[in-house]
């Protein structure tokens, strides 16, 4: 029987994992499989790589080979996972069969691509490749439509205003962040991307993409008609689930975990933008550094369970950047508001006039640690 730690997949989640085991265990058997080159490099990049000018190759931090000898681990590149034999510990590859003693799936999340007529012609950028591929046309495009005004949306639209091209940001939501913060307290960030001469076609869908050889032509649901170079589709991610629904483990909208981010098989455990851990999918960094810290300790023959203090999240739009953490949606919540023309505080309270939410932008982000320590944990 293998002893091999195995781990499924090539991004952060992956090698944040192989960090935390090598923090504690510097002989520990690792073996890391990916479908890409096991580069390392930072995501959140991604969506600031217009205005940097970055290249893909650019981005790469670590090589795959550097990263597994830096390491001390067994790297499969370019591999990929066909299915999981579960009664002898095996997985079936494209490079044949892999043993494992303990399993961890970290095979993230792919982006979503609404089912309009012409989704095919749309740019996704959840990943280096992804990136490599796009980036000849995203260099040569002078007008970019974003499709989707949620986090990553407002950043690369942010992103690419910056660097000199036209914008059109399309959401269906009347207001940005929609899913994050009240309308409200997201027109700051509305200001910002127009004064960037951004447009905003709000509580509008993309009906239908044609591409042309001038570009593409983007139809919205209410009748309008949009030139443009390219359209870039930001509007949330699906976990990868296929690997392990066939596997027979349990999954809803992620792969589910208990709290030591174990599945339903006893030495399979999944980590990453792929999992649900008590009903919720995390795509963000934070959950995964302490996920990777927790499992790190479970694989190594601690059980430890995962507990996430309150989470910081951070919207990187360099002309009015936001941070806000707790519980921030809601039409029980009262609101204690202060802001100019530079910045923003705002405390969500209860009903029971408690802190547990709270909104900060521009010149106010050094309120965010503050605040951070009056939220119940």
């Amino acid at each position: 029987m293998s002893r091999e730690i195995v781990i499924v997949g090539g991004g952060f989640a992956a090698q944040q994992l192989v960090k935390s085991l090598r923090k504690r265990d510097a002989q520990a058997p690792i073996r890391l499989v990916t479908a890409d080159a096991g580069d390392e490099y930072n995501k959140p990049d991604l969506s600031h790589v217009m205005s940097r000018g970055m290249s893909a190759s650019e981005m790469v931090r670590v090589s795959g080979p550097a990263f597994a000898e830096q390491h001390s681990l067994a790297l499969q590149p370019h591999c990929r996972v066909e299915r999981i034999d579960r009664e002898r510990q095996l997985l079936h590859t494209t490079d044949g069969e892999i043993p494992y003693g303990q399993l961890v799936l970290a095979t993230g999340a792919k982006a979503r691509r609404p089912p309009f007529p012409g989704s095919d012609a749309l740019i996704t950028l959840n990943s280096l490749q992804e990136y490599a591929a796009a980036q000849p046309a995203l260099e040569a495009a002078r007008h970019v439509l974003v499709l989707g005004g949620g986090l990553i949306g407002c950043e690369l639209a942010m992103d690419l205003a910056s660097s000199g091209r036209q914008v059109t940001l399309v959401d269906l939501a009347p207001s940005l962040l929609s899913a994050l913060l009240p309308a409200a307290l997201a027109q700051p960030l509305h200001q910002a991307l127009l004064a960037q001469g951004g447009r905003l076609c709000l509580g509008q869908a993309v009906a239908s993409i044609t591409r042309n050889p001038a570009g593409a032509q983007v139809v919205l649901s209410h009748g309008e008609r949009i030139a443009c170079d390219q359209v870039i589709a930001a509007v949330g991610l699906a976990p990868r689930t296929e690997l392990a629904a066939t596997a027979g483990l349990a999954v809803g909208r992620g792969i589910r975990v208990n709290s030591r981010l174990q599945t339903s098989d006893p030495v399979i455990f999944a980590l990453g933008d792929g999992i649900e851990w008590q009903g919720q999918c995390l795509p963000f960094l934070q959950p995964i550094v302490l996920g990777a810290n927790a499992l790190a300790a479970t694989l190594l023959g601690t059980p430890t369970e995962l507990v996430l203090p309150p989470m910081l999240i951070k919207v990187k739009t360099p002309r009015y950047p936001i941070q806000l953490a707790g519980r921030t949606r809601g039409d029980d919540l009262r609101w204690q508001v202060e802001w100019d023309g530079a910045g923003l505080q705002a405390q969500a309270l209860d009903a029971s006039g408690q802190p547990c939410g709270f909104v900060v932008g521009g010149n106010r982000m050094s309120a965010a640690f503050p605040l951070l320590r009056t939220l119940p944990r």
